[in-house]
């Protein structure tokens, strides 16, 4: 299950580079109705995912 867990992790957040993990979490539930925030938390960071940051308007 980890596994199966840990490659959807990815898929969504390649997919949707704004989603952090809570927002993947809430995407995995139907799916995977027993996984917990924390252990998605783990799978995100151990696969070096990371929210990419919007660049500043530079100010004329």
């Amino acid at each position: 299950m980890t596994k199966e867990l840990s490659s959807k992790i990815v898929e969504i957040a390649h997919a949707r580079r704004r989603f952090g993990y809570r927002r993947i979490h809430d995407m995995l539930r139907p799916d995977f109705p027993g996984v917990n925030h924390k252990k998605v938390y783990r799978l995100y960071s151990a696969a070096n995912l990371a929210v990419r940051k919007r660049k500043k308007a530079k100010r004329p």
